[in-house]
């Protein structure tokens, strides 16, 4: 059968295009808005259809040679195909299509460039390993492996793995602003390749050479992050996101604060210093690794309270006391649904609201708008150039 021809649609959330063929939608890859392409189904289900476009026989301004070899085959990069501000002008669109449809909110913001704004920027690498031992990324949607020699989207800071081969499940290379080099290894059989300065550890924290963690910092502030613990993979996006925050909750000396989903106290350290010894700040995470972490990244800070329980339940069980001044929350991609609501029950002023995916964030928005918030600012930044995923902190406001 020979594949069909399309008129490619709008950007969708998730970094395909919508087409239809023969009356249901087809959401197609490696494609842009305003393109006709040949595509290639690669699933089928009732309600639509999955392809990738195989050959373009109009392209839409913006389309530029990928830079990557593996564009098209590995699942890592979704615009590899896609100029970097004409990326960033589609992420907006998205932004908006999922307030507006979700949220019944209107967005007229632009999401911001960040340098490095296209290629090696990332600071932490999850490969897979082959049977062969050598390294590899999957296919999008898919188990398979594809070796690779390079990836574009890679920091030079990161440690060498890819030259050597690994008898383990998964390697994560880590590297940090201050130099630090860490591999983490998933399912360890056998001896561990000897690289110099690198240190490593298995995954369940086990050091196997070298320091089990690594120091990041942002201003004056240095973070310890240990093993695979979580820490933003732009090298500038901490900063930004310290930055977005602070500007748009303008915390005052002497206010209570919770920062909830905490990590290892990156926004925490911050806020302390905000609201002085005068001042309370909550810092709540249930992650084993990151809550020790916060221990001794925020010990010099007495005005620092720490909750090493799910947010959930420091909401419930009153661990932050009563009513707060402001709330930071930066939850995973699923959003914070079941939190909302007893957040808006402590009757904070401000709510800063880091999310990485718009959908669930535009879901919580309407929730939190519903129960007497409105949103006061939302900015969007370009934090994982090439791909479909895009950072934003909104504000809200009472009333």
């Amino acid at each position: 059968m020979t594949d069909p021809i399309v008129d490619v649609g709008a950007i969708a959330h998730g970094g395909h295009c919508i087409a239809h063929l023969n009356g249901q939608v087809v959401f197609v890859r490696h494609t842009m808005p305003g393109e006709r392409v040949r595509i290639r189904i690669t699933e089928r289900n009732k309600r639509f259809l999955r392809a990738d476009a195989v050959e373009i026989l109009t392209a839409a301004p913006g389309r530029v040679t990928a830079p990557c070899r593996y564009a098209g085959e590995c699942g890592g990069c979704d615009f590899q195909h896609i100029d970097t501000a004409v990326q960033r002008r589609l992420l907006g669109d998205v932004i908006r299509e999922q307030l507006s449809h979700l949220a019944d909110l209107d967005w007229d913001g632009d999401v911001e460039a960040v340098d490095p704004e296209a290629l090696g920027w990332r600071t932490r690498m999850t490969y897979a390993v082959r049977p062969d031992g050598r390294l590899g990324l999957r296919r999008h949607r898919s188990h398979d492996l594809i070796e690779i020699d390079a990836c574009v989207i890679a920091s030079d800071r990161l440690p060498p793995v890819l030259a050597q081969t690994w008898k383990a499940d998964t390697v994560e290379a880590v590297g940090s602003s201050e130099g630090d080099q860490l591999v983490v290894l998933d399912g360890l059989r056998g001896k561990v390749p000897k690289l110099e300065g690198v240190s490593v550890v298995k995954a369940d924290g086990e050091r196997l050479r070298g320091k089990a963690s690594v120091t990041e910092k942002v201003g004056d502030h240095s973070f310890r992050v240990s093993g695979s613990g979580f820490w933003q993979v732009h090298p500038q996006a901490a900063s930004t996101l310290v930055e977005a925050v602070m500007t748009g909750l303008d915390a005052r000396p002497g206010e209570a604060v919770a920062d909830l989903y905490a990590g290892v106290g990156l926004f925490t350290a911050f806020l302390a210093e905000a609201v002085g010894e005068s001042g309370t700040v909550f810092s709540v995470e249930s992650d084993h690794g990151g809550a020790r972490d916060a221990r001794r990244n925020l010990h010099a800070f007495p005005q620092v309270r720490l909750v090493a329980e799910p947010v959930e339940h420091a909401l419930r069980d009153q661990s932050l006391g009563g009513a707060l001044d402001l709330v930071v929350l930066d939850p995973p991609r699923t959003g914070a649904k079941h939190a909302v609501g007893p957040i808006a029950a402590l009757d904070p002023r401000k709510i800063a609201y880091v999310a990485c995916d718009p959908a669930a964030l535009a879901r919580d928005l309407a929730t939190f708008t519903g129960v007497g918030y409105r949103l006061e600012s939302l900015r969007a930044f370009d934090l994982f150039p090439m791909t479909q995923h895009v950072e934003c902190v909104a504000v809200l406001v009472r009333g």
